[in-house]
Order: structure tokens, then C-alpha cells, then sequence
């Protein structure tokens, strides 16, 4: 079998289905296998989902044992000669798998593979390619130079800024929410630590591959969308704890003989405690930020008969949605849209739209991205895939994102 892809699952049933949905359209062409490990869901995920997928192997899992341990705990079942650690909340064009697995193929030293990863404003991700967290890189990532000078070797160290973000390199840490690796070697590597609860895994497990002489690739000729913010929102308690505690964490396995370790440990100690102050004022005196999917002017991408599915659909949002039209795919399906798909920035900047909601297919996973991508920074976007019966989309990294089912 090529490729086993493990997804853990804690709470987002909708996101999930959509995940999958794109997983299962990637695997088309390649054998592959698909592994849902459940945290204990309180969302009603196990009866939302399990019949609707029966290609896909659910553990429903009694106790949140965290990432790691999930993963791991069914690493002994896996089929594969590759095995994708993949997070709920993404979205996958469906040539995806192909991509990757062709340059494993091409470079004998790969270990593991990330991908090109934006948000779900189409935003690029820096995360995507990353360096060891070290004193300096952390340092200048707490202060903000890295912000100020994001290509800069120096003071963008922890994002790798130097990189260009659509050239492939060989990085030092790629994130956990697409990570590829070579089946052999997690089974001489062990897979994730499992004493990482949850955040810094993916960086122990990437500098394990480079000490068995291997290579980690940022890989960018694919991009996912990551909507982030589903599992854990950033701007809370829990979320700094779990994260400067996977620092520390990792600091002292692989540091702990090192001269900068205690540099290393004040940046990150001095980083939480900026993180807990902003929670504070954020909660505070900052605005509250509401996702909010209703009152806006929103346009659909859709055939005609899709359309009309989609407007049952959308009825059950929280809040009003104002659909202004669809807009068309192919020339024959024209006469009742607002225009075409080739003139969609006109399209948008005309009728000053706030949302666009995506219909899988004819549309392809790839075109969404591809469209993402394009516009940018000009309007939000909402998923829904064919076989499903919700939508989706996240406009805020550090809050969860908007839902809409019956």
C-alpha cells in the first residue's frame, strides 16, 4: 500500500467531514487507507460520521490521550510505505498524495514531507517551513522583529523567512498538521513522543528524522488549506500552557547538556508570560471577535441544480445568510448566474461581496485552493463538499470557525 494517512479527531465533526471528503478524492489513484483516531468527541462525531464514511477506519478512543498518543496508537495497524500524520481541520486538492509521493521517490534522503499550507482567508502559513527553536530565534520572534523583516535569515529564523515560500528546501521542522514521513523510518524513530501532550511533537519528531541523517522537505508545488484555531483557540489559557509547555518539554530532551539551554528556556519563559499578559488585556479591554456568517453578501459557486440544494442548505445557518446569485463553471450553465468563474474578481468587487461559498464539483478541491489563493485578502470563503451536509470556513486563526448544517 503507498500511503496511510492518520487523522485525530476532538470535537469537529464538520471540519472533519470535509477533510475527508478531500482525502478520499486524493486517494483515488494511489492505495491508500484512512484512519480516523477519536478523543472522546462530545460533538455527536461518532453518529454523524462513522455511516457516511465506511472506507474509513474510525477508533473511537474513551479518554482525550492527546495528538501524539493518538497517533501512535495505530501506527501497529498502518499498510503503508508512507504515513500521513494529517489534522481535521484541512482541505486537500486532489493530486495531492501523487505529488508528494512521486518526490519521495525523486529524493533517496527524504524523511518527511510538508506541504504549502494557507489559512482560511488564503492567507500563506508560515509555519509551513521552520527552524529548531533556539535563543535568538525565539527571541526575535517574541519581540516582533521577525514580523518586521519576514525574509530576513537573521531576524526570521523561526519561520525560515530566508525561504521563498513556493521553492522547495530542505527545513528543519514541518508541522504536525501535514506531516509525511517514510513508514520505515517511524518505525526506527518510534513515531511521535508521547510525552508531548499536544504542540511540539512535530518539532521533536522532525529533529529525530535529521539525527538518523535524513532530510525534512517543505514541499510547496501543493498547497492545503490548514483553517486552524478548531481544536484549540490561541488567545486562551489552555493554549499557552500546552504550547510553552512542548517547549520547554523539548528544550530539555535535547538541550539539556547545552550551554543555551538556559537561554533558551528564558525566551520561551518570558514569551508565555507576554502570552498570558496579552490574554488579559485581550479579555479585558479588546473587542470581542464574532465569526459571524449571517447579514453578508455571499456568492455561490455552483451549477444551477447544485444551487438549489445549496439554498435548502444554507437556510439553516444561524444567522440570515444574503445570497446575491451563483456564479457559473461551464458556458452552457450561464444564462442564470451572475457571470462566469474566469471573471470572479470583477465579479466580487462589483457586487462587493463578503463570502463565497464553494460547491465541490464540477469545482474541483484544487480550483477552491487555486481561487483562494487568488483572491485573497477580498472576500471570506465557505466549503461544502458533494457528499456532505454542512459548510465551512474559518476567517480567524485564534477563534473557531463557522458551521452551517441541519
Amino acid at each position: 500500500m503507498d500511503l496511510s494517512i492518520i487523522i485525530v479527531n476532538y470535537n469537529v465533526k464538520y471540519f472533519l467531514e470535509q477533510c475527508l471528503c478531500s482525502v478520499l478524492k486524493a486517494s483515488k489513484n494511489i492505495e491508500a487507507e484512512t484512519f480516523v483516531v477519536d478523543n472522546n468527541s462530545s460533538d455527536g462525531s461518532r453518529e454523524y460520521l462513522e455511516s457516511k464514511f465506511p472506507e474509513v477506519i474510525f477508533k473511537w478512543g474513551k479518554e482525550n490521550v492527546g495528538f501524539a498518543k493518538a497517533n501512535n496508537s495505530v501506527l501497529c495497524e498502518v499498510k503503508g510505505s508512507h504515513v500521513l500524520f494529517l489534522n481535521p481541520d484541512t482541505i486537500l486538492p486532489e493530486d495531492c498524495f501523487e505529488k508528494c509521493l512521486a518526490f519521495f521517490k525523486l529524493r533517496e534522503n527524504c524523511g518527511a514531507l510538508g506541504v504549502k499550507m494557507i489559512d482560511g482567508s488564503g492567507n500563506f502559513l508560515k509555519e509551513s517551513k521552520r527552524a529548531l527553536p533556539s535563543a535568538s530565534a525565539s527571541f526575535y520572534k517574541m519581540i516582533g522583529l521577525s514580523a518586521i523583516f519576514p525574509h530576513s535569515k537573521i531576524f526570521s529564523k523561526y519561520y525560515a523567512g530566508e525561504l521563498p515560500e513556493d521553492k522547495i528546501n530542505a527545513v528543519d521542522v514541518l508541522a504536525g498538521a501535514f506531516f509525511m514521513v517514510n513508514k520505515k523510518l517511524i518505525d526506527k524513530t518510534g513515531g511521535f513522543d508521547e510525552n508531548f501532550f499536544m504542540y511540539g511533537e512535530d518539532i521533536d519528531l522532525a529533529y529525530r528524522i535529521q539525527k538518523e541523517g535524513f532530510k525534512n522537505y517543505y514541499f510547496p508545488d501543493t498547497s492545503i488549506v490548514h483553517f486552524k484555531g478548531e481544536s484549540t483557540r490561541k488567545q486562551s489559557r489552555f493554549y499557552i500552557h500546552h504550547f510553552y509547555g512542548a517547549m520547554h518539554l523539548f528544550v530539555r530532551k535535547h538541550y539539556n547538556n547545552s550551554m543555551h539551554k538556559y537561554f533558551i528556556d528564558t525566551a520561551i519563559g518570558i514569551s508565555k508570560s507576554l502570552g498570558y499578559i496579552k490574554l488579559y488585556l485581550t479579555r479585558a479591554f479588546g473587542r470581542k471577535t464574532i465569526n459571524n456568517n449571517g447579514n453578508r453578501e455571499t456568492l455561490v459557486i455552483a451549477s444551477q441544480p447544485y444551487f438549489n440544494e445549496m439554498i435548502q442548505l444554507i437556510k439553516y445557518a444561524a444567522d440570515p445568510v444574503v445570497i446575491q446569485g451563483r456564479i457559473a463553471i461551464n458556458d452552457d450553465d450561464k444564462d442564470t448566474a451572475e457571470g462566469m468563474i474566469d471573471n470572479i474578481e470583477n465579479i466580487i468587487t462589483k457586487n462587493r461581496t463578503s463570502k463565497i461559498i464553494f460547491c465541490e464539483e464540477p469545482l474541483s478541491f484544487k480550483m477552491m485552493i487555486g481561487i483562494m489563493q487568488q483572491l485573497k485578502g477580498k472576500t471570506g470563503f465557505l466549503f461544502h463538499a458533494k457528499r456532505s451536509e454542512s459548510i465551512v470556513g474559518s476567517d480567524n486563526k485564534n477563534e473557531q470557525g463557522i458551521f452551517i448544517a441541519k
